[in-house]
């Protein structure tokens, strides 16, 4: 009966991998191709090993117009006060070299034809789209020293998938 249950187990959480990583599959496949300019991000942590530690210029900009905690304990680096709100979503305006940059915060108003909605989600006090590494193979790290670009895959609901990055011109890094 146990070998019974434990093999069911495993039948159910194979499935649920297998639909997850099949959803990915379509959000690369399907979703809309847009950038996001890379933010300065301390030499220091910039490149550390075999990933390059990533921040975008969007959360920077949309910082100022998310709420802040007013409780005592909500004090973030440098005593700022920390954002209240963990997760949310932007309206992005998208150039026609499908550049995003932050227009307001989703407030359910219909989108224009230049906007769409990009997922945020605030850990420790920053403001993240996605990811905040991009992992490359090693000794390839000087490739990506003239990243300018990150280029994601935006699904309708607004989340995102980095699939890679792209110079000044939005060129590929080669």
């Amino acid at each position: 009966m146990r070998s019974a249950v434990a093999i069911i187990s495993c039948a159910l959480i194979v499935a649920l991998v297998d639909f997850s990583i099949a959803g990915k599959e379509r959000h690369l496949e399907n979703g809309r191709v847009v950038y996001l300019e890379l933010a300065p991000v301390d030499p220091r942590s910039l490149m550390q090993g075999d990933y390059m530690a990533l921040r975008f210029r969007i959360a920077d900009d949309a910082r100022p117009s998310m709420q802040r905690s007013d409780s005592p304990g909500a004090r973030g680096i440098f005593g700022r006060r920390d954002l209240a709100t963990a997760d949310g979503r932007i309206v992005a305006a998208v150039d026609q070299r499908s550049i995003a940059s932050h227009r307001r915060l989703d407030d359910s108003r219909p989108l224009a034809a230049d906007e769409l909605l990009l997922r945020y989600r605030v850990r420790e006090g920053a403001v993240k789209f996605a990811t905040n590494a991009f992992f490359f193979q090693e000794g390839t790290g000087v490739r990506y020293e003239r990243a300018r670009y990150g280029e994601f895959r935006v699904a309708p609901d607004g989340e995102l998938l980095l699939i890679g990055l792209r110079g000044k011109d939005l060129e590929p890094l080669k």
